[in-house]
């Protein structure tokens, strides 16, 4: 082992083992110890498998407020903060904890922007079943992820809304230490899913965020207790930033939706800013644009004027055509498809996101690793949600994917995954709201 990496101090304030120690046997860490273990992480002077060690105390041990909100500032001055003083509207930005078929991002941004804020969106990509909103976008031929610091604020200057990747200035503790928990078994931890979500959304800049924490069987957190705890996290951590921060729990239980894929989210997002589109999308986008325009002091603007009067549709134009993509051009289609039919008549009753999720994965929509690709085309459209009526034989589901070779493996994910029968209870899409 290395000197840099021996137990002991060295030149350095602390022992990395004493930090360790202190959180696994319930202790509370200090500011100075937070900042230092944070720092010498992001430089290499504490070693990945004892900043795993550190992570998994934290899962099993907790934080307090007060270690939560260190942490978070300290991976905030990790790297670069964006400056948006430049900017002359109200900012104001959105974050999902992700989901299947959430595609809100793609017609909130455009919205919130023709409803007279700006809107600096730095987005990820998908990992697993859970879909990223970049990849969707770069199914629009030409449209690029990667914008410099002049650019991104240019674009968001004269369109008022920009959809890109973060840069790697932008917390980059965050960066390493997320790729660590997701091989760790740590990225449960509240404490660290607030302080990584937060650290980068706080350095964006942005004067108000409004947080959608899903809840459900395709959301990652499964129960509203969990979901309420990482809400109030986040929001204490906007506030004290001073961000106006508020948090919606929504529902992750069915699909967002008829579409999991990347290009087919394209498309059911330009029927919403077209001034259509399924119900439970327009009402979620709605919902979250008004919060978002409250956030930014635009109360008197209904968002619902700029979807019928095709203003959002004009600002989504203009926000991919800046990006270098054409939006009139035809998106991908897959080259394989296979329909699911309904196996009996009756009410379906439940159509589980996570199934539906992994399906879109195994189809080519979705990665395993941060390095493969994805499919443009691949994913899968829902001809029936729970309420809707179906009678037998007719399509349930159906499959799209560039190789016929993986339409097995998608339905095996969806085995067990739809119940058909005479009961449907509906249960609400906005399950809470936290300021």
């Amino acid at each position: 082992m290395s000197e840099a990496f021996d137990t002991g101090r060295g030149s350095e304030p602390f022992d990395t083992v004493d930090v360790i120690r202190t959180k696994r046997d319930g202790g509370t860490l200090d500011d100075a110890q937070i900042d230092w273990v944070i720092d010498a992480y992001t430089r290499g002077a504490v070693a990945d498998e004892q900043m795993s060690a550190l992570a998994m105390a934290i899962l099993l041990r907790g934080m307090s407020g007060a270690e939560i909100a260190r942490w978070t500032a300290a991976m905030i001055a990790s790297g670069e903060t964006l400056d948006l003083s430049s900017v002359t509207r109200p900012t104001t930005d959105k974050h999902s904890t992700g989901g299947v078929g959430d595609k809100i991002t793609l017609p909130l941004a455009p919205l919130v922007a023709a409803c007279g804020a700006a809107v600096p969106q730095l987005s990820g990509r998908g990992l697993g079943h859970t879909g990223g909103t970049l990849d969707k976008l770069e199914s629009i031929p030409g449209w690029r992820a990667q914008l410099s610091n002049d650019e991104f604020l240019r674009q968001l200057g004269s369109v008022g809304a920009v959809v890109c990747a973060a840069g790697d200035g932008l917390a980059p503790a965050d960066r390493k230490l997320y790729a660590l928990r997701d091989v760790t078994g740590t990225v449960e931890a509240i404490p660290l899913i607030a302080s990584s979500i937060m650290s980068k959304k706080i350095a964006e800049g942005s004067s108000a965020l409004v947080l959608d924490v899903k809840v459900g069987t395709g959301a990652f957190m499964k129960s509203v207790d969990d979901a309420r705890e990482l809400a109030r996290t986040m929001v204490a951590l906007g506030t004290e930033h001073g961000t106006h921060t508020v948090a919606l729990l929504t529902d992750m239980s069915t699909p967002l939706g008829l579409t999991a894929g990347n290009a087919l989210e394209v498309r059911e997002s330009l029927e919403v800013l077209a001034g259509g589109g399924p119900s439970d999308v327009v009402t979620l986008t709605l919902a979250l644009a008004r919060e978002m325009l409250a956030g930014a002091g635009l109360v008197d603007v209904d968002p619902a004027d700029a979807l019928r009067d095709g203003r959002a549709m004009d600002v989504w134009r203009a926000m991919i055509t800046a990006q270098g993509g054409d939006p009139s051009a035809a998106l991908p289609v897959a080259r394989e498809t296979h329909t699911v039919p309904a196996p009996t008549s009756g009410t379906v009753a439940r159509l589980d996101a996570l199934a539906v999720g992994v399906a879109a994965w195994r189809l080519g929509a979705g990665r395993a690793r941060k390095e493969d690709a994805v499919s443009a085309g691949a994913g899968v459209v829902l001809h029936a949600k729970p309420g809707d009526t179906v009678q037998a034989g007719q399509p349930l589901l159906e499959l799209h994917a560039d190789d016929a070779g993986r339409f097995d493996r998608a339905l095996d994910a969806l085995h067990g995954a739809y119940d058909i029968g005479t009961v449907y209870e509906p249960s609400p899409l906005i399950l809470d709201r936290i300021a």
